[in-house]
């Protein structure tokens, strides 16, 4: 997950309020729901010890979400009276609606409610043409499409001379249609950024296309089986989108498990565990941080300082390194702080095995 979108959170100093808002439900009774959510929101976080303006402020953001119909959920972020920061989810948070009060603000979730949401372009081919939709887990929209040539594309049953001729023209037909369609997918692509590419059609059609796609895009394109005329349902896209992340998570694994491993001078490419972790920030050297969302060293607390990169096990180290004010933050959130300071990437991860604690990192540098 690229965590460059969290910046304006680590600009201003806390404490923050985060909440999150489940927007999946949608009865006539919704506008009246979101307005008992709202205040009870603003009600926890002013027990935990919130100013009442940021505990407005929260409270007014979700009521304007009264009529939204927006499909999961919305992340909401505030300090000083101000709501900084409210990405939308691509999943419900899990056990309903929650805020909490904190030194840093509680972002990890959103490595699984925000993040990982691949966009993809399903392309319904036949031999005249095109038309593209995007989708992604905040729903579909038409993505434009290409219309090739009209005439002819029918072969005929003939084996007279004029008619062979008439069916390599219709070949010709086809083969400059396929080319054209997977030209206009392939700048489609680059507009959007999408992710996946799902071809539907006849099998003719989508090998034709897929063999024209530029070699950056054969490892993003899935052939549907579903033929002319057939309209990918929901579960089918969302299937295809979730082995393409489970397909990319396990990438990210292995080259964790592979990296860990010490060369001949005894360095790794990749360490796990907190006090390790916090010498990789302090020095800038995280690369891509892997956080399993229930693994214990997650909420372990660590403390910080003002500046990102000021985050240690113990409060004592800070005033070594010569930090008057520190802070106990969860682990998981000090870490994120670090990594966005420094552009670094961060994956949510489900296996037990690794990395140990639930906390770890690939490295820039060895």
């Amino acid at each position: 997950m690229d965590l460059a979108f969290l910046h304006p959170l680590y600009e201003h100093p806390g404490p923050w309020a985060s909440v999150y808002v489940d927007t999946s439900r949608h009865t006539e009774d919704t506008p009246h729901e979101r307005q008992l959510t709202a205040q009870a929101m603003a009600r926890q976080l002013a027990e935990q010890g919130a100013d009442e303006a940021t505990c407005r402020a929260v409270q007014s953001a979700i009521e304007d979400l009264r009529h939204s119909s927006e499909p999961h959920g919305r992340a909401l972020f505030a300090r000083a009276g101000e709501v900084v920061l409210d990405p939308p989810l691509v999943r419900p948070p899990q056990g309903g609606d929650w805020a909490e009060w904190a030194p840093l603000p509680r972002v990890t979730p959103l490595l699984e409610l925000a993040g990982e949401d691949p966009v993809c372009i399903v392309a319904y081919v036949d031999r005249k043409g095109a038309d593209f939709e995007l989708r992604s887990a905040l729903g579909r929209e038409e993505a434009g499409g290409v219309t090739g040539r009209q005439w002819p594309v029918h072969r005929t049953g003939s084996a007279d001379w004029s008619e062979r001729h008439f069916q390599l023209r219709v070949e010709n037909t086809w083969e400059h249609n396929a080319a054209e369609i997977a030209d206009a997918l392939a700048v489609c692509q680059e507009e959007t950024r999408a992710d996946l590419l799902i071809l539907v059609g006849d099998d003719r059609e989508r090998r034709s296309v897929h063999e024209r796609l530029p070699k950056r895009l054969h490892d993003l394109v899935i052939e549907a089986p579903h033929g002319t005329g057939s309209r990918l349902l929901d579960d089918d896209v969302e299937r295809a989108r979730a082995e393409h992340v489970a397909r990319q998570a396990e990438a990210e694994l292995e080259r964790f498990r592979a990296a860990r491993a010490p060369d001949d001078e005894g360095r790794a490419g990749a360490v796990e565990g907190v006090p390790a972790l916090i010498d990789a920030a302090r020095e800038h050297r995280i690369d891509e941080l892997l956080i399993r969302l229930d693994g214990p060293d997650a909420h372990r607390e660590v403390w910080i300082g003002e500046d990102p990169d000021q985050v240690a096990v113990r409060r004592t180290d800070l005033k070594i390194l010569g930090e008057q004010h520190s802070w106990p933050a969860r682990a998981d959130d000090a870490l994120i702080r670090s990594a966005v300071a420094t552009d670094a990437n961060a994956l949510s991860v489900s296996t037990q095995e690794v990395p140990a604690g639930g906390l770890g990192a690939l490295l820039r540098w060895k």
